[in-house]
């Protein structure tokens, strides 16, 4: 081979390197985990006939992958759909005589990924819903009024939604002293200006909602980016809103709590985390007899029909697959 050929050899090698890079779309960096979800009931009342248990079951979406599903309980289950966002869950059903603990395991992996943007998720079904108001979340005068105060000036979706985002950021601090606060109620936000992440993007999106925004509430657990296994001892949520075409994620606790990334959490949420359900007001399946569920991410059970009447317990864990 002479000298030319090998040359051109060479750069022909490494043309189709640069094009073959080129072409292939960087991803988005990843985390994999397996995740044990444990419930357990016990002291049910004195002659109750039946218990009802219902625990949320992730899904897939664009940001997570699970498999490996494992559920492990007594009596009766089924793994069901909630019909409006499309939440999964397990049902179990208990008749006396109970034993002394009913314990319910439902063991997953995830595959979650950091991401900015998304053309859909399962939530996106609930449709005109995400433009009113919650139970703990109605469109308010003052609502409307902070949202319209934040949106001055701005146009198109992308400045009137990080508009919001400061206000939001502006109006409350991660808090949680004192009572009122991780329930998601407008109200408690507006007026007394702390809570928790669930208060900071139940604002957020009633503001969304009362600018014709659609959004909704989602949540999950957090991972700790330090650990590769350990206990997670509650939950984390965020918010979703439309951009037309895609959906774009907020995290504006997360922002209060770590002022350098204020940029970071406006349209991005991290990998350390996982989602178990969305939105608000939730009609279980089958249906509850108590009233909706505020939002689903510890189990909810029933005795007799009744949400009480029994102890109820839960522990989450995690170890690292990576």
């Amino acid at each position: 081979m002479n000298l030319s050929v090998a040359l051109n050899s060479v750069l022909l090698s490494s043309l189709l390197i640069f094009v073959a890079g080129c072409c292939t779309a960087p991803k988005a960096p990843g985390r994999a985990l397996h995740f044990d979800y444990v419930a357990s009931v016990s002291e049910v009342a004195a002659g109750a006939k039946k218990v009802d248990i219902w625990i949320p079951v992730p899904q897939d979406d664009e940001s997570q992958k699970i498999s490996q599903l494992e559920i492990k309980a007594p009596g009766k289950h089924r793994l069901t759909t909630e019909k409006v966002y499309g939440n999964r869950m397990v049902y179990v059903s208990l008749e006396a005589p109970f034993p002394e603990k009913a314990e319910v395991r439902v063991s997953f992996d995830v595959e979650r990924l950091e991401v900015s943007s998304v053309s859909s998720l399962p939530a996106v079904r609930a449709g005109a819903r995400l433009l009113g108001g919650d139970r703990m979340a109605p469109i308010s005068e003052e609502v409307q009024k902070r949202a319209a105060q934040a949106a001055e000036g701005k146009e198109g979706i992308p400045a009137v939604a990080r508009g919001l985002y400061d206000r939001v950021l502006s109006d409350m601090a991660y808090d949680k002293s004192g009572k009122g606060w991780g329930r998601g109620d407008v109200a408690h936000a507006c007026t007394i200006g702390k809570g928790n992440c669930s208060d900071f993007h139940t604002l957020f999106i009633a503001m969304a909602r009362s600018r014709k925004i659609p959004a909704f509430f989602e949540i999950g657990f957090p991972i700790p980016p330090d650990k590769s296994e350990g206990t997670i001892g509650g939950y984390h949520c965020w918010a979703w809103y439309s951009e037309g075409d895609s959906w774009r994620p907020v995290d504006i606790s997360e922002a209060d709590k770590a002022p350098g990334k204020t940029e970071y959490f406006f349209g991005n949420i991290c990998r350390n985390r996982f989602s178990l359900s969305s939105g608000r007001d939730l009609l279980l399946e089958p249906r509850q007899q108590g009233g909706p569920v505020n939002f689903f991410i510890y189990p909810y059970v029933e005795v007799d029909g009744k949400p009480s009447g029994a102890k109820v317990e839960k522990a989450f864990s995690f170890r690292n697959l990576d």
